[in-house]
């Protein structure tokens, strides 16, 4: 099996200081193989999204540790943990989060300012990008005017930017129609034959059986 490149060990979250917390996650502990493609499963409050803002470093745990390729990422400075993300994570979200006024390309160029692509290889790399999701017609359209499916095919385009090894998808096609969706998925699987590994939070049971590995996550516990 292939080296385990996302591990969790006793993943505590606890929102709240008063009297009133609430335990998002509750002793998680997982690893991922590099190459792999997962799917986080479970039923909308249970910790789901909160496990994976742990995994990619968009939120610190109340105790335990996610480590990254090895490294323990919650013993990271801002800076390093920020270069961390750059260079390992992508993030596709389920509302896109394009920035509106930047066209196709403007959005997945704008992703390279925190990377280590040179400015002068941005537009090549971008509209390669733009290809691999079939897009490359779109690069001057801005987010109004292409579809749901097309614009998270941009949101997909935006997250390989930096050639990332690991790709972090909170339901990536909770927002589309099934056309959408599938064009998405078909996207997906894809890179993910490509050597990605790919990590899904969704409530899509169907796509779920289509992963490599399965988490089901209720009450903040993964079960077993």
């Amino acid at each position: 099996m292939n080296r385990a490149i996302i591990k969790t060990e006793n993943l505590e979250k606890i929102y709240g200081k008063s009297a009133v917390k609430t335990h998002a996650l509750k002793g998680v502990d997982m690893e991922i193989p590099a190459g792999s493609l997962s799917c986080i499963i479970g039923t909308s409050g249970h910790g789901k999204s909160t496990l994976l803002h742990m995994i990619g470093g968009l939120d610190k745990p109340t105790s335990g540790s996610v480590l990254i390729d090895g490294v323990a990422i919650s013993e990271l400075t801002d800076s390093q943990l920020s270069e961390l993300r750059a260079q390992k994570i992508g993030f596709v979200f389920q509302f896109f989060n394009l920035l509106q006024n930047l066209t196709a390309l403007e959005n997945i160029q704008a992703a390279m300012l925190f990377g280590s692509v040179p400015q002068a290889q941005q537009r090549a790399k971008a509209l390669e990008l733009l290809e691999l999701v079939g897009l490359s017609d779109k690069a001057d359209a801005k987010p109004t005017e292409l579809s749901g499916g097309q614009q998270q095919r941009v949101s997909i385009a935006r997250a390989l930017a930096n050639d990332p090894e690991i790709l972090l998808m909170d339901e990536p096609t909770g927002n589309l129609d099934s056309e959408s969706e599938e064009e998405v998925l078909s996207q997906i699987f894809k890179i993910h034959k490509a050597g990605k590994t790919i990590v899904i939070v969704t409530h899509n049971r169907e796509l779920a059986e289509k992963a490599e590995m399965i988490f089901e996550i209720q009450d903040g516990k993964i079960k077993t």
